[in-house]
């Protein structure tokens, strides 16, 4: 655990000392027209720039059972564009997963529906099989190690009083380590990325009414359709302005490594209860 705080401290400390500079060095003179500025944006531009530039302004709201489909990079040999980016290139928008049949759906929805014995869930008969057979399972990231039933069903517990939370006192966007982050596609829809997905769960559990999630990377198509030509301060305007007609993506993608599943039975509203 102690090797894995070092090298998140470590990574931290690069990038705030040499990986952020560079990047703002780059940054502006794209901003500012100068020679050098069109190899950075071919680069894809870094996303840490354009989150400083742009806030809030990257922020779209939506109604959490919208939001059904996420990207899912197997459908691409598993090539994923760099997360420094902001311009992403390729087919990655073609492979989508269906998030209503996802893991983290299908967990908090577990816990709901077992909430006054969480014994009978899928993920505690997991980690007590685990237990059992001398492997516990842990997260070094985390610093958990689950070597008793008892703090198996005191971490389930977190999960569902967060669930609960939620559901009295709605969305709190400083809860979480990771915004909702969302990716939009060549065509200008909204797809999901690895961050805050259990929060989506619950959010899309507990029918909440909206949403706040953050656009941390574009396909590079809609970005040359909707910037224009432009460059600098015009071409972010420009996106900005564009971000608020993204609806969410739910079809299925062309590229999609299993099969689509169809809809499901959402329960009724948390308001309508």
């Amino acid at each position: 655990m102690q090797r894995v705080r070092l090298q998140e401290w470590l990574k931290l400390s690069f990038q705030q000392r040499v990986g952020i500079p560079f990047e703002e060095f780059w940054f502006q003179r794209w901003l500012q027209g100068l020679p050098g500025g069109t190899r950075v944006e071919k680069a894809g531009l870094p996303r840490r720039s354009i989150e400083k530039r742009l806030g809030d302004r990257l922020i779209v709201h939506m109604h959490p059972r919208d939001m059904i489909r996420d990207v899912n990079f197997k459908g691409v040999g598993g090539k994923r564009p760099s997360s420094s980016a902001f311009l992403w290139d390729g087919e990655w928008d073609e492979s989508r997963g269906d998030l209503r049949h996802g893991s983290r759906y299908q967990f908090i929805a577990d816990l709901d529906e077992h909430r006054d014995d969480l014994t009978q869930t899928q993920r505690f008969q997991e980690h007590a099989a685990r237990l059992k057979a001398g492997k516990p399972w842990a997260s070094a990231h985390e610093g958990i190690l689950l070597d008793s039933e008892e703090k198996i069903l005191a971490y389930l517990q977190i999960y569902l009083d967060f669930l609960d939370d939620m559901a009295c006192h709605g969305f709190d966007t400083e809860r979480g380590k990771d915004t909702l982050g969302v990716v939009v596609t060549r065509e200008g829809h909204l797809l999901k990325i690895n961050r805050g997905l259990h929060r989506l769960a619950m959010a899309q559990r507990l029918g909440l009414a909206s949403i706040p999630v953050t656009v941390m990377a574009v396909h590079r198509q809609w970005w040359e359709k909707v910037t224009a030509g432009t460059t600098g301060q015009a071409a972010l305007n420009r996106l900005a302005l564009a971000l608020g007609d993204c609806p969410p993506e739910k079809r299925p993608g062309r590229l999609d490594p299993g099969k689509d599943q169809g809809p499901i039975q959402w329960p009724p509203a948390i308001d309508q209860k």
